[in-house]
């Protein structure tokens, strides 16, 4: 079984990181919220706190077999500005695991050259910071091993992609 690691910082959206969370645990899929404030509690972009199932400092991103990163501009930064995340999905990219960024975060795997020839869509507005990515409006796009999604109102199609490409793998 496939054991995701969801990466939460402050300022992140919600909505497009606890969907991921909720729905693939649903399907009964090993799912782990990691923050990476070193804290596990999370401050989101909408003012709600909430609590992470670890931090980045006690786990071992080996352990995953995939990674997803939400979105929210501050939480974005945040994630693209925290040198293990980066390591971790560049490592990710690099072995042809899942590497699956929502709204604003699909920058960061455009800043670390992931995107290089894939199509990727993002949060309206973020496109120029897809680089080297093959831009597409579609909801949520797969494209090998990296999904991207446009938002917190396509948080289900992005979920819906994750469930597929995961349940693939698993084949």
């Amino acid at each position: 079984m496939s054991k995701i690691a969801v990466f939460f910082a402050d300022g992140c959206e919600e909505i497009e990181g606890l969907t991921v969370v909720d729905m693939l645990r649903r399907a009964n899929l090993d799912v782990v919220s990691v923050s990476v404030t070193g804290s596990r509690e999370i401050h989101g972009s909408h003012d709600i706190t909430f609590f992470a199932d670890t931090t980045f400092e006690e786990t071992s991103p080996d352990a995953y077999d995939g990674a997803v990163l939400p979105g929210g501009a501050v939480g974005t930064a945040n994630l693209g500005a925290h040198e293990g995340v980066v390591s971790t999905i560049k490592k990710f990219a690099q072995e042809g695991k899942m590497v699956a960024a929502i709204c604003a975060a699909p920058s960061v795997l455009g800043a670390n050259g992931i995107l290089q020839g894939k199509r990727a869509t993002c949060h309206p507005g973020w496109e120029e910071k897809l680089t080297g990515a093959v831009i597409s409006e579609g909801n949520a796009v797969v494209d090998g091993n990296v999904i991207t999604s446009r938002g917190m109102g396509t948080s289900i199609d992005f979920r819906w992609l994750l469930l597929k490409n995961l349940q693939m793998r698993m084949l």
